[in-house]
């Protein structure tokens, strides 16, 4: 059963009245701090701002920003008045952000300058010019007809978009009625966020999760942990995945956690957050904590506040996870598997599983989830210990995917089941052990990537006959995209061409770290392309054991943080 039927606005207000002088949120890089109550009314005037936009419940806002300030405060003003915030990778490029304002119905964008190196304003300038033309909040786009207005996180001023300052302006002449009024409107099972995620089928899809969803699997992920009002939370992961918005925020909020966000990962500035605000957990894929651990500055920086946090994105190794236990004294450390469209979490170790479990499994199920391991082929329960697919059952499973019926009906069955795609077995002590997976998805550190997705895109270069795209081992990611291109007769294209189209184009985490030039791929019997022996052949050509790749993953499916790292 769920913790609450509440929505995540009418929770917020409760929170904020009982921890109202007390710290809600931090920036230690920039010392800069909001009270639950200062936070509450920065919130409300963003919200009364939107409305004077012209957004109303159920239009969806997206969000193309890191983990800035202002991040969490729309948050939480679109969550109050059944504004539906739709996250945005800040890796993706202007092919990927193309996809996503279009299929996503949005009818405003918020945006900060840029991430690594895409420029964020001049891309949506390109996408959208008639941004350059037509007067704010009356945009009309021939590409995206949704699209009405676009915000700057910031101060600056660009042309066709408002900024935050002017939203705050105009809620402050807002009346606080409207905003009360839409509050007590808002229903626990409203979609409150749409989190875009690559799985085998192609383009992202956009998972519809409700106030429900998140909110009581928050709770859980914060009651594994055994958080209190007492704990300050280190956030170096995204917000725009669930890992930042679900398993940091909403675990927070439920339990008036502090969080302590940083607005990109760097080793350096966890650490020195951890130190400064006396952090008592700390998250991140293992490879984060790994960049920490080996940081030539680690034995500088105290850490004896750390209790737990959360490990996620794939499996951490042994002695790393003593090492994060022993000396960053995090001995309560939890991991956790989940997916994008199950809120995410399904399962979760406890605070006082020994270092084995943390390692070898991923937990045992959070409260109110029913899960069941099944044959891929006939559907048939399968009894303790025997390995099949995953399934889950719950008050946490997404509402769907937005706009794509078929595609939902294929993961969620008749009988409220979703089919996870990978396979796993339990132990008579109900802990899990993910074991394989049955799809192709490649996880990059945690991050997913469809590979028909990247096949479709490389298609459309000139010079490709075919191309087949697999995972490749890697030994800091677990595996990385490789592309096996047959090249058309009269084509000269060369492996750097191939990486070069992608590099302008989709998120880097995407773009092939390996290029293979084949004269055909290998096929099954009946023609169907044997994408195992891809990896065996690039393995073969980089003189890398096969072995590495296997059995890397567990906190699957959704754009996962490694983005970021």
């Amino acid at each position: 059963m769920p913790f609450t039927e509440k929505t995540i606005g009418i929770f917020f207000k409760e929170q904020a009245a009982r921890y109202a002088d007390r710290c809600f949120m931090t920036y230690p890089d920039r010392d800069l701090r909001f009270t639950w109550r200062e936070f509450e009314e920065r919130a409300d005037r963003l919200a009364k701002g939107l409305l004077a936009l012209g957004l109303r419940p159920g239009d969806h806002l997206g969000i193309w920003a890191r983990n800035v300030p202002d991040w969490l405060t729309f948050f939480f003003a679109t969550a109050q008045v059944g504004i539906v915030l739709v996250t945005v990778n800040t890796a993706y490029k202007s092919h990927e952000l193309a996809f996503v304002l279009k299929q996503s119905d949005m009818k405003a964008l918020a945006i900060v300058d840029g991430f690594r190196d895409v420029n964020y304003v001049e891309t949506l300038y390109s996408l959208v010019p008639e941004l350059r033309t037509r007067a704010r909040g009356n945009l009309h786009s021939d590409a995206f007809p949704e699209l009405r207005s676009v915000i700057f996180i910031g101060q600056e001023k660009h042309r066709g978009m408002y900024n935050t300052s002017e939203l705050f302006q105009l809620g402050e002449h807002q009346d606080d009625a409207l905003i009360e009024s839409l509050r007590s409107t808002v229903r626990c099972d409203d979609v409150v966020n749409m989190q875009y995620t690559s799985g085998t089928t192609g383009f992202p899809k956009g998972v519809m999760l409700t106030h429900r969803n998140i909110l009581n699997n928050g709770y859980f992920i914060g009651e594994r942990q055994k958080l209190t009002d007492a704990d300050r939370v280190c956030l170096p992961v995204p917000l725009f995945h669930c890992f930042g918005i679900v398993l940091g925020v909403m675990a927070c909020l439920t339990h008036g956690s502090t969080v302590v966000p940083l607005e990109i990962f760097d080793p350096l500035l966890a650490l020195a957050a951890v130190q400064k605000e006396k952090c008592t957990a700390l998250y991140g894929v293992p490879t984060m904590f790994i960049a920490e651990l080996n940081h030539p500055m680690f034995n500088l920086f105290d850490l004896s506040s750390l209790r737990t946090g959360i490990m996620a994105g794939s499996p951490c190794p042994m002695e790393s996870m003593k090492r994060v236990i022993n000396d960053m004294h995090a001995s309560e450390i939890t991991i956790a598997y989940g997916l994008t469209e199950a809120s995410p979490v399904v399962t979760q170790t406890s605070t006082d599983d020994p270092v084995e479990r943390r390692v070898s499994t991923i937990g045992r199920v959070l409260p109110g989830i029913e899960v069941k391991i099944v044959d891929p082929e006939t559907g048939e329960t399968l009894e303790t210990g025997r390995e099949g697919e995953l399934c889950c059952r719950g008050y946490n499973i997404m509402k769907g995917y937005y706009n794509m019926p078929e595609a939902t009906a294929s993961v969620i069955d008749a009988e409220g089941w979703l089919h996870t795609g990978d396979l796993a077995s339990c132990d008579e002590e109900g802990y899990y052990r993910i074991t394989g997976r049955s799809k192709d998805t490649i996880i990059r550190g945690g991050e997913n990537i469809s590979p028909r997705e990247i096949e479709e895109f490389y298609h459309t270069m000139p010079g490709v006959k075919d191309v087949q795209v697999a995972g490749v081992p890697d030994q800091r990611y677990g595996e990385v995209v490789g592309a096996f291109v047959i090249r058309k007769d009269d084509a000269d294209i060369t492996e750097e061409d191939v990486r070069d189209f992608a590099r302008e184009r989709i998120a880097r985490y995407k773009a092939p770290r390996h290029v293979f030039f084949v004269d055909e791929f290998p096929l099954t019997a009946n023609g169907k392309i044997q994408k195992y022996k891809l990896r065996e052949f690039a393995c073969e050509q980089l003189g890398i054991q096969h072995g590495i790749f296997d059995g890397k993953k567990d906190f699957a499916k959704g754009d996962g943080p490694e983005a970021e790292a």
